[in-house]
């Protein structure tokens, strides 16, 4: 599936009148890790150094195996295993094979860099700045990340899940290698799921144009952001659908041969459309529609804080 989603990303690509019917990319199965299932193909998650991560299966049959490059793997329970991260910071792809179907699912683990190592807001020469001290409202989910996904040219482009690249979601700060991310799996469950909602309404797509992932606190100060901006918690994507052509800004989606703030209105009210809906309440948040300025064109906001919002409507 990676493949074919790279395919509708390059130059020249077939037409969307040409291209294969839109493939979601899952399993016949689901596989379980901390708080989230999944059922796709690949995706990822992240562990502290030496941290064990549990990983079970969902689904019919036990012929089921998982194999590590690296880290330390052990069986728990026919359907079961635990793997323990390495003591640095790396990739690390967890392979889960089940043998009646010859289906492969693969988990990408980053070992994280722990939060403690920046020094002076920066780390490795990136700079990272400073998470607040209090959380917002006391929720947890303000609360500094434990540590960072570090990227490097050789990982930018490891999928992080079906249709999603990590190098989407890379800060737009200036600076060189290694660079640092923050990003939350429960964030690319849901635009997996309003991607596949996307296409079956109608606008064939094979992934969002990230104009806005993760923001270190430093760039998110920078722009002058709120101080509490989800972004920065790798738990926000603005986003917009650039496909016909593929030129950087929003697609005209209600076909009345103008780019503005009615085509992320399009975006807008299909995502809303969710609210209410069985399979949506595990990516419940925030929602905004933005106008067109000077430095962007139109797009949403979407993100997965846990309670409802709205603004720009």
């Amino acid at each position: 599936m990676p493949a074919l989603a790279l395919l509708g990303l390059l130059p020249g690509a077939a037409g969307a009148a040409e291209r294969p019917p839109f493939d979601e990319g899952k399993l016949s199965f689901s596989v379980r890790f901390r708080d989230e299932t999944v059922p796709y193909r690949v995706f990822f998650t992240t562990a502290m150094p030496g941290e064990p991560l549990r990983v079970s299966v969902l689904g019919r049959g036990t012929d089921y195996d998982v194999a590590a490059p690296a880290g330390r793997l052990r069986r728990l329970e026919p359907l079961a295993w635990e793997w323990r991260a390495p003591d640095t910071a790396r990739l690390v792809p967890l392979t889960l094979t089940r043998a009646s179907t010859g289906e492969t699912m693969t988990l990408n683990v980053f070992v994280l860099v722990p939060l403690g190592r920046v020094r002076n807001g920066a780390l490795n020469g990136y700079r990272i700045g400073a998470y607040p001290t209090v959380a917002l409202r006391g929720l947890d989910i303000y609360r500094p990340p434990r540590g960072l996904m570090e990227v490097t040219p050789e990982n930018q482009d490891t999928w992080v899940s079906p249709h999603f690249q990590l190098r989407q979601f890379l800060c737009k700060q200036a600076g060189g290698w290694p660079k640092y991310v923050v990003l939350r799996e429960r964030l690319l469950r849901k635009l997996e799921y309003l991607l596949a909602e996307v296409n079956r309404a109608g606008h064939r797509a094979d992934t969002f144009f990230v104009m806005s992932g993760y923001r270190t606190p430093y760039y998110n100060a920078a722009i002058k952001n709120v101080k509490y901006s989800r972004h920065q918690w790798g738990g926000a994507a603005d986003i917009f659908i650039d496909e016909s052509p593929r030129d950087g800004v929003m697609d005209d989606l209600n076909g009345d041969g103008r780019i503005d703030v009615e085509d992320a209105g399009v975006l807008y009210d299909l995502v809303d459309r969710q609210q209410g809906k069985k399979e949506f309440e595990p990516f419940i948040g925030g929602l905004g529609r933005y106008r067109t300025t000077a430095s962007h064109g139109p797009f949403i906001h979407v993100d997965a804080r846990g309670f409802r919002a709205r603004w720009g409507h």
